[in-house]
């Protein structure tokens, strides 16, 4: 008999139940599901997405035009610590224009140094990391929504660098209604990454984030903001 079913042994002897017997399952016990989570209906998955992230101290915007983006970005970055902001390469933020505008606001901008595929120097990545940590905001885009949870889903393959969604003190993500899935089987079929483990990734990273960072690890007490952004925004980019 091995050490572990010594050990098992005598859990059932300490608590009455003949040896050898397998654990006993409780009375009342349900019967075990395939899913963890229900199935999410295929409704209005962004406001199941916007419910789940609020539950989790996710703040959910949407913005129906470029001005409403701007009044909505305009009130975030009033509220927060610093005018420093650092910018994921996520195609999104340039097609917005978004770099230009902040700059007319008179904030400081740091985009990721590099498109897709590529390389990016010491220097540079060095340099992009001490910004990113004296920054006060992160503005990215996202791979995927996740609706079950309210996850939002990224990757190294179109955010360059993942500092700009974890190093400041707040996080702002913008998405399309396109991107949003219902469940975790989808997001993963959706990944930018080979099903191949033999073949080369370019997106090394992938980052789920379900609401601002958090810890109760010193006490049971509930900390925002330990090991990441202490304020999670996102915004549907609806036109």
């Amino acid at each position: 008999m091995s050490g572990r079913e010594e050990m098992l042994e005598r859990v059932r002897k300490a608590l009455g139940h003949p040896l050898g017997s397998p654990a006993p399952v409780p009375e009342g016990t349900p019967e075990p599901v395939g899913d963890i989570l229900p199935a999410t209906e295929q409704g209005d998955l962004v406001a199941k997405f916007e419910e789940e992230l609020q539950k989790v101290a996710g703040c959910a915007y949407r913005a129906a035009t470029l001005p409403d983006l701007e009044a909505i970005v305009r009130r975030i970055l009033g509220a927060s610590e610093g005018t420093g902001v650092v910018l994921s390469r996520n195609p999104l933020l340039s097609e917005l224009g978004l770099k230009e505008r902040l700059e007319g606001w008179g904030k400081t901008v740091a985009v990721w140094p590099a498109s897709s595929g590529e390389p990016v120097t010491a220097e540079d990545a060095l340099r992009f990391r001490e910004l990113a940590f004296s920054a006060g905001v992160g503005i990215t885009g996202v791979d995927i929504v996740l609706a079950e949870s309210g996850t939002l889903i990224l990757s190294s393959v179109t955010e360059g660098a993942q500092l700009a969604s974890l190093a400041p003190p707040e996080h702002v993500a913008l998405y399309r209604r396109r991107q949003v899935v219902g469940s975790l089987e989808e997001a993963l079929e959706r990944l930018p990454v080979p099903r191949d483990a033999s073949l080369s990734s370019p997106g090394r990273a992938v980052v789920f984030i379900t609401g601002p960072s958090r810890t109760a690890d010193i006490e049971q007490i509930l900390i925002r903001g330990v090991h990441g952004p202490r304020e999670l925004h996102a915004i549907l980019i609806d036109w």
